[in-house]
């Protein structure tokens, strides 16, 4: 037992810690490792937790640093930017999934009230996970990637309205039915939302502008005012959470927000390990135990009904089955929110411990296996490919596309980021016919926009060879220094009869070595190859000495 707080916080850090790094191990997001690593350190382990108060205050401070980052997040021009996919998508997932979950809820014995909150909770996919998965997966600006994206962002939104309700309703049943006390209600709320509007028009461009030339001042500035903001909204009644994310959205426009965001990422995760943690320790094993059966129904239901939802929509939309697939996968879990906000209804009085712990019992589930299944996102569809043509239209239109004429690809080059762009400039130049190949639609759009031939692709589909101009290409050339990429084109290009000659990119000597080995006819090295070039320019001057 640890009796200072100082030592029992240093153990609770040395524990999380040493979970932590066995969670990255089995390749596991941190949530689930700080959760575990509360209840061993909680009443069911080691019995470590003393110092609730002080936990509990860290917990706060890191909720409201996660809203305020969400709030930095919601720019209203990002917004309008994430296209009628995302859209339907986001819409139609939230809509599905708080219908049927409801349904279920109510079918496991729960109350309208729980229901409703767990319906809710199952609602919403982590925003942090997801783009730390396709990001480390190099899949963060490609199609799927970008409408996964765009699709969480309307799950924010609604995440910020279901707070913005639940507190309200709160509100109106703490301070009576009664005419005056709604009416003073409703002019509390306005008066919030006018001192966020006040502050964001007349006082905030000021601050900012003032503190822009010290990073550090800046950001102990935007901490203070979410706390501050946090601090009244709870004055007021309406809960810290609507005042953490009213801050944020007053900062969303701000040249500063892309620093802000960096800065307090580390800061949000760090304080957020003791909300984690907190929760953990107070979880009962005995009481998670009696739910676990329904715990295993909503887990099912997340991981197998999220993802079809989102499939048979983006198919209506027409897109392709592999395409819809693996943008589904994105949403087959529950998020942080979902703990946040189950943590709000029990601290309003609207759910009791065990509906909480039904909530994280289902997101330890859903997140663990989701991560999973999207870091082996493309062997699963290559396994289940013939059974998921159901889910896309005859023509999928939505990324059908006019190639360019076969006898203008006499080198095709898939990769079209900064080493392929350079180098499709300079074949071009050296009277060269290339057509370009990409999986970010921006970057295909801007290469369009120059005068350039290219298309959209992914080297990782399996049909994404029988696609190309084949027939009169010389050369296919693939710039992505990914092994499994690389691999995964050369094996399509191989069974679809290509005569030509294949040249690939490695990030490593190991990476070139097993592409030698599979038939390669040439490796490119792109960060080798630019540290030999500049090397070389450097070398021939310091031949020719010192300027006269």
């Amino acid at each position: 037992m640890l009796e200072n707080p100082f030592v029992e916080l240093a153990g609770l850090l040395l524990v999380s810690a040493a979970i932590g790094w066995l969670g990255l191990r089995l390749r596991q997001p941190l949530v689930v490792a700080f959760v575990a690593a509360g209840i061993l350190a909680g009443p069911a382990g080691l019995d470590w937790v003393r110092s609730r108060d002080q936990l509990g205050l860290l917990a706060q401070i890191g909720i409201a640093l996660l809203l305020f980052v969400v709030g930095l997040k919601l720019d209203v021009r990002l917004i309008r930017s994430v296209g009628p996919v995302a859209l339907a998508t986001g819409l139609g997932q939230v809509a599905f999934t708080s219908i049927v979950g409801f349904g279920l809820c109510l079918a496991l014995g729960m109350d309208a009230v729980a229901s409703l909150y767990v319906a809710v909770a199952l609602t919403f996919s982590s925003t942090i996970i997801i783009v730390k998965l396709l990001t480390d997966k190099r899949e963060i600006d490609s199609l799927h990637g970008r409408i996964a994206i765009g699709f969480l962002i309307v799950q924010d939104v609604v995440v910020v309205l279901s707070m913005i309700a639940l507190v309200a309703w709160s509100a109106s049943q703490y301070a009576g039915s009664t005419l005056a006390n709604v009416a003073w209600t409703l002019l509390k709320g306005f008066g919030l939302l006018g001192g966020f509007l006040l502050a964001m028009r007349l006082l905030l461009p000021r601050f900012l502008s003032a503190l822009g030339r010290s990073p550090e001042v800046l950001v102990l500035f935007a901490v203070a005012w979410a706390v501050i903001a946090a601090a009244a909204s709870e004055i007021l009644g309406f809960g810290k959470e609507l005042g953490a994310l009213g801050a944020g959205v007053t900062l969303a426009s701000a040249p500063q927000r892309e620093i802000l965001v960096t800065r307090l990422a580390s800061l949000r995760d760090f304080l957020l390990l003791f909300f984690f943690v907190d929760l953990g320790a107070r979880l009962e094993l005995g009481l998670l135990a009696g739910q676990a059966a329904p715990a295993a129904v909503l887990s099912l239901f997340v991981l197998v009904g999220n993802p079809l939802i989102v499939m048979v929509i983006m198919g209506w939309l027409g897109y392709r089955s592999r395409t819809s697939f693996l943008a589904g996968l994105t949403v087959a879990q529950i998020s942080e929110f979902s703990l946040i906000l189950g943590a709000l209804g029990v601290s309003l009085g609207h759910l009791a411990p065990g509906v909480l712990g039904l909530i994280t019992l289902v997101g330890l589930v859903t997140i663990a296996a989701s991560t999973y299944l999207i870091l082996y996102s493309h062997p699963l569809y290559d396994r289940l490919a013939p059974w998921l043509g159901v889910f896309e239209r005859r023509v999928a239109f939505a990324e059908e596309e006019r190639l360019p004429p076969a006898e203008a690809a006499e080198i095709l080059l898939v990769g079209l980021g900064r080493h392929g762009g350079h180098l499709a400039a300079q074949l071009r130049q050296r009277g060269h016919a290339v057509l370009g190949v990409d999986f970010d639609p921006e970057t295909v759009k801007a290469w369009r926009e120059s005068g350039l031939p290219a298309r959209l692709g992914d080297a990782t589909d399996p049909e994404f060879a029988a696609s190309l101009p084949l027939a009169a290409a010389r050369w296919v050339v693939c710039t992505l220094p990914d092994l499994h990429s690389n691999l995964a084109l050369f094996q399509s290009l191989r069974e679809h009869g290509f005569p030509g000659r294949i040249a690939l990119g490695a990030r490593t000597a190991e990476d070139a070595r097993r592409l030698a080995e599979r038939g390669a006819d040439a490796v490119l090295y792109p960060f080798e190859d630019a540290a030999r070039e500049a090397a070389d320019l450097l070398c021939g001057a310091f031949q020719e000495g010192p300027r006269p």
